[in-house]
């Protein structure tokens, strides 16, 4: 994989950048601590796996931010590939893969994120682990391999290699394998209870021939009893018919009963009827009379109420007239007052101009003495016009010169706070040096926690794995468990059958069975509780192990901050040398500036137009303060000024007062005499007297109409009877005619009742001679039913025993399977335990780290020879001989050591210095980065070092430099992390990070 381009939006230290790799060969990221060097590389492993040092998915976006986007553009086997991988905030992300075809990019997606991951996997024959353990030289990886008993050394090396997907499979192969004996016990148990169900087969055939004569017997005793039964309930037929008839006879005789008594009810209530209204027909007369008033007083009242209508439209009319004549009388009272009202105020007015006029004289006097004032203020206006560009320039000018004594004054403070910040800062540098010292140390100490926390958290990955093993073994043995307690249920039941065919369990077999059973639920059972422990000790382990993986996480959280610190005080140390230099120009500035001040001769030219301009000032003696008074007694003035347009306007309206006075007084006195007319000989009261004679013409009585309307309510009832009177005449032939019906019916009902009568007498007689056989029939049945039960009863028994007999057969048939399975299975077992041993860690793991740890010890002396001028050689060792005691053969341990020689010979890991450990760790990480790319079938065509520089000196360095130059051509793009300067600077193209408000920027410099 070749880098092309990478863009970062929002993501971890980065708002936006873009970094293009072409042209870029061998190059340096620099910056200082927390500026953003690592958050740019992991920007490619976020863009390619989705992953970075970010614990939680939303903490690669940059604070505040909502959504984060990266683009990598890489070169992958001639082919040009861009991966575009986006995330916003609380929600899942998006991926997009996309080949470069013809200059256009086109899409390689699957269907879904994950699959789409699987695709880049397959296109880079590599994944995320791998890459950071091959391309990606993280700081510390290498130093597992020193830091470890050379025991455990093969244990880093296969999780390296990831040999524990081998570890997975053996363990697999072992559970399958155990899985698979356990169904060959099962089966044989199988087998053996149908040897034993096949040895019952003759005795189930002699039992059989026994119940087929016993069921023949009670066929033919059944047969007989069914005739006998069939005989009786033909008899007890023909008697149960004369019953039902009997029965139904009894129902017709009740009903014509019921019949002939509705009749005679009827009867009587038309009888009562028919004598109501002959009663009210002997009042025919006396009603009559009644009804002959009643139709007088209505007609009387018909004739008020024409009478009532007419005299109340007359009063609406009348009411009218008034209502007119009222407005009008209202309309001419509100002019008469209107004319009032206008006269009162000409009058008030005429007073008041009359006061104006006398005062005459003495606004005459006034005004004289206005004018005079005026002219005064008139020319001092003019020389406040001359004066007033000149005071506002003498303004302008004094407050330049004043800005310019503040500025002076301002730089004067400001350089004395700089010369006293500088005096500071240079008496601390010897506390900063030892701060320096300090912070050092403790980010040493707190590294060797980090890589604690590191083995802690492997540790805790395989007791979690352990525990997760323990808790699946659990669940089996607590299904198996329940499933043995349900059969074990089963067969301690009295009827106890087998499980598998559902038969009958001999005794001997029974009790072997059961006793297996019971003894499989105790070892189950032990089982479990061994488990629990097992868990119970786990989970123990893996509390202590969080708690201390928490305590150094707590304790290492201020890591990052002390290495900000750290890099802010090795930048003052550094700016140390220009404090003095510093401090001088402070001191000397500061006396050219308190010199100008006292002396006030800052800014000349201000000052010499500023003098003149107050010169031309004093030769035009303008006074403000005698402006100020003449204006004032301008204004003190004004009232006559007022006071004489006054007077020029009562002067006109005088005149005016005494012509419209006469004339109100003529309209006032013309609209009273209206009035008085209106009210006397108008239309209007013409009419008003003409309503009231007809009112008197009409001659109605509102009093006497109410009476006759009351007496009209009281004797409503006597039209009521008039006409119930009227159809008691018409109804009276028709109820005789309905009587003289009823009484037929009646006569017929009557007779119909005496005719079932006597067929019921008959009926009853012929039951009597007829004996009841119910009971017979009842006993009869009974017993042909209880010996039903026992034909059934034969027949089960004859249908189970046939049923066993085809079952044994089927078993049969079954005990011929089952041998051939359990042979297969055995077959199958061996080879699982085959596997397990092939998967192991003698096996295929052990294999394949002799096969790789060559090629691992070559590639590594290759590079250390070119990095240390070969004057280091290391060399693999995978097993040793342990001690033995006398007369015992030699005993093989195995283990992994690494044997270092140089000029001196062969000496401990421990007693070379940092520099030569550094460099035995470097290219035993570069080794297995190129071993590691190697065996995922991809090219090794980029390199990342982040391993740490501190500990090499100059010539170091150089070396170090050197072997990466070295081998520059193997790679693509080589990039070299540090913040280190001399290291830097060894490089021709820098990729500098700088931390800023807005986020980490990246500037390529050659």
């Amino acid at each position: 994989m070749i880098p092309l381009q990478l863009r970062l939006k929002n993501f971890l230290s980065y708002r936006t950048a873009s970094l293009d790799f072409r042209g870029l060969h061998t190059a340096c990221v620099c910056g200082a601590n927390g500026a953003g060097k690592s958050s740019l590389l992991e920007g490619i492993t976020w863009a390619l796996w989705g992953q970075c040092r970010a614990a939680i998915e939303d903490d690669a976006i940059y604070g505040g931010e909502q959504d984060t986007r990266v683009d990598f553009e890489f070169e992958y086997d001639r082919q040009v590939y861009r991966v575009i991988r986006t995330r916003q905030r609380g929600r899942s992300g998006g991926l997009e893969f996309q080949i470069c075809d013809r200059g256009n990019y086109r899409s390689l997606n699957s269907k879904g994120v994950r699959a789409t991951q699987q695709q880049i996997n397959t296109v880079l024959h590599l994944d995320y682990d791998t890459f950071i353990n091959s391309a990606y030289l993280r700081q510390g990886r290498a130093d597992e391999f020193m830091l470890r008993r050379p025991t455990e050394r093969k244990q880093i090396l296969a999780a390296l290699l990831k040999l524990d997907r081998y570890e997975t499979l053996a363990q697999k192969a072992k559970d399958k394998g155990k899985a698979l004996q356990g169904q060959v016990v099962e089966l044989e148990k199988q087998l053996n209870f149908l040897v034993e169900r096949l040895a019952q087969q003759p005795d189930l055939a002699a039992s059989q021939e026994q119940t087929q004569a016993r069921l023949a017997t009670r066929q033919d005793q059944q047969a007989q009893s069914r005739e006998h039964l069939q005989t009786l309930k033909l008899a007890e037929t023909q008697r149960q018919s004369w019953q039902q008839q009997l029965t139904w006879q009894q129902e017709q005789q009740q009903t014509w009963q019921t019949e002939c008594d509705r009749r005679a009810q009827d009867c009587q209530d038309l009888q009562g009827e028919i004598r109501q209204l002959e009663e009210l027909l002997t009042h025919s007369a006396k009603i009559s009379q009644d009804y002959q008033t009643y139709q007088h007083l209505r007609a009387e009242a018909q004739l008020l109420t024409q009478k009532a209508e007419r005299w109340q439209q007359a009063q609406a009319l009348r009411q009218e007239q008034q209502e007119t004549l009222r407005q009008k009388e209202t309309e001419l009272t509100l002019k008469i007052q209107a004319v009032t009202t206008q006269m009162t105020g000409l009058q008030q007015q005429q007073a008041e101009n009359q006061t104006l006029l006398q005062q005459a004289p003495e606004i005459q006097t006034a005004i004289a003495t206005l004018r005079e004032r005026r002219q005064s203020l008139a020319k001092l206006d003019q020389l406040h016009h001359r004066v007033t560009p000149l005071l506002q320039e003498q303004q302008r000018l004094h407050t330049l010169v004043e800005q310019q004594s503040a500025r002076l004054s301002a730089r004067l403070e400001q350089l004395q706070v700089n010369e006293s910040r500088l005096g500071t800062e240079l008496a601390q540098i010897p506390q900063v040096a030892q701060s320096v010292q300090t912070m050092q140390a403790t980010l040493a100490e707190l590294n060797e926690k980090r890589e604690y926390r590191q083995q802690l958290e492997a540790r805790g990955l395989e007791r979690q794995k352990f525990r997760e093993r323990l808790q699946e073994s659990q669940r089996q043995c607590q299904r198996r468990y329940q499933e043995v307690t349900q059969k074990l249920a089963l067969l301690e039941s009295p009827q106890a059958i087998c499980p598998l065919c559902e038969q009958d369990l001999a005794a001997a077999i029974h009790e072997n069975v059961l006793q297996k059973t019971r003894q499989q639920h105790q070892d189950l059972q032990n089982s479990q509780f061994t488990l629990r422990e097992q868990m119970a000790a786990c989970d123990r382990e893996l509390q202590v192990l969080r708690a201390e993986f928490r305590r150094l996480s707590e304790e290492l959280s201020s890591h990052d901050s002390y290495l900000q610190q750290l890099g802010h005080l090795e930048a003052k140390l550094e700016a140390t040398s220009t404090l003095h230099q510093q401090i001088q120009a402070l001191k000397q500035e500061s006396k050219q500036v308190e010199q100008a001040l006292v002396s006030r001769t800052f800014a000349p030219e201000l000052q010499a137009e500023l003098a003149q301009l107050e010169q031309t000032l004093n030769s035009l003696a303008y006074d403000e303060q005698t402006h100020a008074l003449v204006r004032g007694e301008v204004e003190r003035w004004r009232w006559a000024e007022i006071k004489f347009n006054k007077l020029e306007d009562a002067q006109k309206r005088q005149a005016k007062f005494a012509a419209q006075l006469p004339t109100l007084e003529a309209q006032r006195q013309q609209l009273e005499k209206q009035l008085t007319a209106l009210r006397q000989s108008s239309p209007w009261q013409q009419h008003l007297k003409r309503l009231d004679d007809y009112c008197e013409q009409l001659a109605y009585d509102p009093a006497h109409h109410q009476t006759v309307q009351s007496t009209l309510q009281q004797n409503h009832l006597i039209e009521l009877r008039h006409q119930q009177l009227q159809k008691a005449h018409q109804a009276l032939p028709r109820l005789h005619q309905k009587l003289n019906q009823l009484h037929s019916l009646r006569l017929r009902a009557q007779q119909r009742h005496q005719t079932l009568l006597t067929e019921v007498k008959n009926l009853t007689s012929k039951l009597q001679a007829f004996a009841d056989r119910r009971g017979e029939i009842q006993m009869l049945e009974q017993t042909i039913q209880t010996r039903r039960q026992q034909l059934d009863d034969l027949i089960a028994e004859q249908a189970r025993q046939e049923q066993e007999l085809s079952q044994l057969e089927t078993l049969r048939e079954q005990q011929e399977t089952l041998q051939t399975r359990i042979g297969a299975l055995k077959k199958q077992v061996r080879v699982y335990d085959a596997l397990q041993q092939a998967f192991g860690r003698n096996g295929i793991q052990a294999l394949t780290i002799e096969n790789a740890l060559p090629q691992l010890e070559a590639e590594t002396n290759q590079i250390l020879s070119r990095l240390s001028n070969n004057q280091l050689h290391i060399q693999f060792l995978t097993q040793r001989a342990g001690r033995s005691r006398p007369r015992k053969s030699q005993k093989w341990i195995e283990t992994l050591d690494i044997l270092i020689a140089d000029a001196q010979g062969t000496r401990p890991y421990e007693t070379y210095s940092g520099g030569e450990a550094f460099r035995v760790n470097f290219a035993i990480r570069l080794a297995l980065a190129r071993l590691l790319a190697q065996r995922s079938g991809t090219a090794l065509q980029m390199l990342v070092i982040d391993e740490g520089f501190g500990t090499q000196d100059p010539e170091g360095c150089d070396r170090l430099i050197g072997s990466i130059n070295a081998i520059a051509d193997d790679f693509a793009c080589i990039l070299a992390v540090t913040h280190m300067r001399q290291f830097k600077e060894a490089f021709q193209t820098r990729i500098e990070i700088t931390k800023t408000q807005a986020g980490s920027e990246l500037k390529i410099v050659s």
